[in-house]
Formats: structure tokens, sequence, C-alpha cells
């Protein structure tokens, strides 16, 4: 019914084994290993709304603790991101798929530098750079599945607590993932493949996710984003690197 080999599924179930541990210590980074890898084998909008799909389930188990956690911008943001996803949607239904991969790898690998940024000062940004925050972050959504690259680096990159960071960000992505759901499901694009795909890859999501939670806390900041940065980058330089 998926279409997919035992070899691809194997794949694709250690990617979300490990693209759900990173979500789990980090925050982030849960569909940015997991999309490139799942558009090597079906179709990049499939890809896509699998992500979605896999985000809202993982991110109903949590969504208390990141409320708790978040700081008042992360509401902003997502309503932003919220209502510029369908954006994003009908930009990637009509790209080429073969384009599509290309430039979701490009997110990938532009979100492993994001990682690697050295961090400001500042605590609180203008309002300007929040809105476009926001608004990159849904048309991401939508096109590649990855609300992460502006938002990482916005949480990331100020002095603030690991703790407030992750759950500011775990609460975007959430917001985002049901937008990327609803959107798909609004202008028709999502299939009954998607959510079988989801439910096949779920139970390793959530043991990523647990041993993610578990680690938090046990490891240094400079460790995670080492550790997080270096996966990143070699799931997407290697999507890119069979695509080319």
């Amino acid at each position: 019914m998926l279409g997919l080999t035992p070899e691809q599924i194997a794949v694709a179930l250690a990617a979300a084994l490990a693209a759900a541990f990173i979500r789990g210590l980090a925050g982030f980074g849960m569909a940015i290993l997991l999309v490139p890898v799942l558009a090597l084998a079906i179709p990049p909008p499939e890809a896509v709304v699998t992500a979605n799909v896999l985000g809202v389930l993982i991110g109903m188990t949590d969504v208390h603790r990141s409320l708790a956690n978040a700081e008042p911008t992360a509401k902003f943001i997502a309503l932003l991101a919220v209502l510029c996803t369908p954006l994003g949607v009908m930009a990637l239904w009509s790209t080429d798929p073969a384009v599509a991969r290309l430039l979701i790898a490009l997110v990938a690998l532009g979100a492993f530098g994001a990682v690697l940024l050295p961090q400001r000062h500042e605590r609180h940004p203008g309002w300007l750079t929040t809105a476009v925050t926001g608004t990159a972050s849904g048309i991401l959504t939508g096109f590649a599945g990855m609300p992460g690259p502006p938002v990482v680096p916005y949480y990331l990159g100020r002095r603030i607590e690991p703790r407030v960071a992750r759950g500011s960000m775990l609460l975007v992505f959430f917001a985002t993932s049901c937008a990327g759901v609803g959107s798909a499901v609004m202008l028709r694009v999502a299939t009954v493949r998607e959510p079988l795909l989801a439910l096949t890859l779920y139970p390793a999501i959530l043991l990523g996710n647990w041993l993610g939670h578990k680690a938090f806390g046990k490891v240094s900041t400079r460790a995670w984003r080492i550790f997080v940065g270096g996966v990143l980058g070699a799931a997407a330089l290697g999507a890119l690197l069979k695509l080319l």
C-alpha cells in the first residue's frame, strides 16, 4: 500500500528515530533531517505532508510543556507561520519534483549553517525580525515541511535559557505542523498514503523523542549544538550529493 521496498522503509525508520531523538534533545531538527531522506523515496509533497502529520502526532504529547516554557514571541511567530503555510503548499505543488528535492536539500543545508552561527547578545529582537521569522517559517513549512531554518537562529542565536528556547521552538513547530496538514487537506493535495506512512514511522518517532527528552539537560549546550549540527549537515549533504 505504501509502495516502498523493505529497504526504503528501514531507512525511513532509522531516519525517524534519529530525527525524533534530535527533536527531544534540542527542540528542533526533526523535519530538517526527515524530509530530505523521505523525499528520496517518495514524491516531495508526500514527504512534506508525512513529516507534518508526524509533527502533529508527536507535538500533542508535549504541547503542555512547550506552552509552559515558551516565551510570548513564540505565539506571534506561530500565528504568522500558520497564516503563511498555504503559500508554501501552493509553491510546492507547482514546482517540478526534481527541483523541489534540490531546494529541500539546500534548505536543510542552510539549517545546518544556522545551527553553527555564533550567539548574539540581544534578548529581545525587534518586531520586524520576529515578523519575518514567522512569515518565512510558514512558507518553508508548506514548501519543505521545515519551519526550523528561520526559527532556530531566532532562538538559538540569543542568550536565553535553553529550556525557554526549546519550549518556544517546539510550540512553533507544533502549530506549523497543524497548519501544514490543514493546508494540504484544504488544498486537496493530501492522500491516504501520508497518514499510513506516518503511522508506520510513529513508533520510531515516539522512541527517539523519549530518548531525546531523557538526554536533555545531561549534555552541555556546546556538545548538543555540535552533535545536532553534525547530524543535520550530514543528512543534508548526503541528500544533496545523491541528487547531484
